[in-house]
């Protein structure tokens, strides 16, 4: 078996594997899903700061000096700028269209239809970055590549589970949400490929792509998840909110720090 034959099979399962598993959470009765989506949405901001602060850019700063650290942080700056940018293109073509005013129900819609739309921009970067670790593990040794698959699975499970909430929050049925999720991760495939072909183009890359799916992450549950949970006031949602979103970092933290 040749080494991109490997690595084309293993990426295709790394982006398979861990959505499914993850659809298999949702596709529940509707009842089921109603009632704890408004928890998934706070499960789902603890594993986006999770994978931005504790995975993605400790990743892209190992290893750097001053001078680079500071052009990753600096990536990530633009990386927020540009998706509050890419949010105000996709609310002014909505409003556009609908000729929605400020605070209206239209609005609203919009806020949620580009937020899903940057939480699958997001995740199709971060599938990709996974790709490229995956061939670059099979490129070393076919045992490494097998691990790192089995590692990518298991650390897109919770991170998948929280962009099928974000996702149904925003209105796309499971089935829609599903599809754009597989097509999303297929990604994954694409990284492997172009990371076979041009691994040191692609290895040189990494800490900037990393830097740009982090900045992604970190925009979308601070800007657009986060303000939602404001909308519930009282101390026990207080509370609850704040321990979910705990446990959506601490297992993004345990899968990283076990699997590394």
């Amino acid at each position: 078996m040749t080494t991109l034959y490997w690595i084309i099979s293993f990426t295709f399962l790394g982006a398979v594997i861990g959505v499914l598993a993850a659809a298999g959470v949702l596709m529940l009765s509707e009842k089921i899903v109603s009632r704890f989506l408004p928890r998934l949405v706070s499960f789902a901001i603890g594993a986006l700061l999770g994978t931005a602060f504790l995975g993605l850019l400790p990743d892209a700063l190992e290893g750097r000096d001053l001078e680079g650290i500071h052009a990753i942080t600096a990536i990530v700056l633009a990386g927020v700028l540009s998706f509050f940018l890419l949010e105000k293109m996709l609310l002014w073509r909505h409003c556009h269209a609908a000729h929605c005013e400020a605070h209206s129900h239209g609005l609203e819609d919009a806020q949620k239809a580009a937020t899903a739309t940057m939480v699958l921009v997001g995740d199709g970067i971060h599938n990709l970055v996974d790709g490229i670790l995956i061939a670059a593990a099979f490129l070393t040794d076919t045992h490494l590549g097998i691990v790192t698959t089995f590692a990518v699975i298991t650390h897109e499970i919770p991170q998948e589970v929280g962009d099928f909430a974000i996702l149904l929050h925003s209105g796309y049925s499971k089935t829609r949400a599903l599809l754009f999720n597989l097509l999303s991760s297929l990604t994954t495939i694409v990284g492997g490929v172009v990371a076979y072909f041009a691994l040191s183009l692609s290895t040189q890359l990494l800490p900037y792509i990393l830097a740009v799916a982090a900045s992604s992450f970190l925009y979308i549950a601070m800007a657009d998840l986060i303000p939602g949970l404001h909308k519930r006031t009282e101390a026990r949602a207080t509370a609850e909110q704040v321990l979910l979103i705990l446990v959506g970092a601490s297992i993004i933290y345990w899968v990283h720090s076990t699997l590394h």
